[in-house]
């Protein structure tokens, strides 16, 4: 069995004394998407706020238990250079607004004075478009401002710059909430493409959506874990009842 990406271990988050998350197991294997589901407010997006750190950035916040990247415990790393190895896009698009498409995607390479020669990044620039599927629809406009793009491209250009510093894992949160249908339908495609070489973990409170590109799925409700299983196998068999009265749209 090979070890797995992220191990989270008796997990808990707190906001001063108000318990966000209790005692979260889940262990997220190698280039699967698994999906984080549970209605608004129940810890999902603290939980991959914790993976990478940003939960603490908030006054009051603490965690207890364990978290492992590849076996290294990720609250003894250096967070910047954690940062590095877990890349996150956010609900809305977000791109530099003064930056050009080019220096949107290395802005991680900047912001760490990581300093390369100009072919090595217009390598990774190509690379990374490319594999956000965004290369063809701005190759000839990258000096341009990321601002410009529809919303579904700025999405891409921010997975384009998560990409470009190779992470371990991705995590998207809420990816296309923000989107219209097709541009959502786009992310998606993308969503599946990219687990080839690299591990996701998707916030979504879109049930269809879990559905079409998570392989594993973990529900949450009210700061704990209620089941983690295969996708198909829990949206056809949930072994909560609380999952599936989610499921059937009975809350949430």
């Amino acid at each position: 069995m090979e070890s797995p990406v992220l191990a989270v271990e008796n997990f808990c988050a707190f906001f001063g004394e108000n318990q966000i998350l209790k005692d979260i197991n889940i262990s997220i294997s190698n280039n699967l998407v698994t999906a984080l589901m549970g209605p608004s407010g129940c810890g999902k997006t603290t939980l991959i706020r914790c993976v990478n750190r940003m939960h603490e950035l908030i006054p009051g916040a603490r965690v207890s238990g364990n978290m492992h990247l590849k076996g290294e415990d990720v609250y003894a790393m250096e967070p910047i250079f954690l940062r590095r190895k877990i890349g996150m896009v956010f609900q809305k698009p977000n791109p530099f607004p003064m930056m050009s498409i080019y220096d949107n995607v290395i802005a991680g390479y900047k912001l760490n004075g990581l300093r390369l020669g100009r072919d090595e990044f217009d390598n990774i620039v190509e690379r990374s478009l490319k594999n956000a599927a965004l290369w063809n629809e701005v190759k000839d406009a990258l000096h341009r401002k990321g601002t410009f793009l529809s919303g579904g491209q700025q999405q891409r250009l921010c997975i384009a710059r998560a990409l470009a510093m190779n992470p371990e894992i991705l995590l998207l949160d809420e990816p296309t909430s923000a989107l219209d249908p097709k541009s959502t339908s786009h992310i998606e495609e993308l969503i599946v493409e990219l687990k080839k070489n690299v591990t996701m973990l998707l916030v979504t409170h879109n049930i269809a959506q879990a559905a079409r590109v998570s392989d594993f799925t973990a529900f949450i409700y009210l700061g704990e874990l209620v089941e983690f299983g295969p996708t198909e196998k829990m949206f056809t068999v949930p072994k909560d009842k609380r999952t599936e009265e989610y499921l059937t749209g009975k809350f949430g």
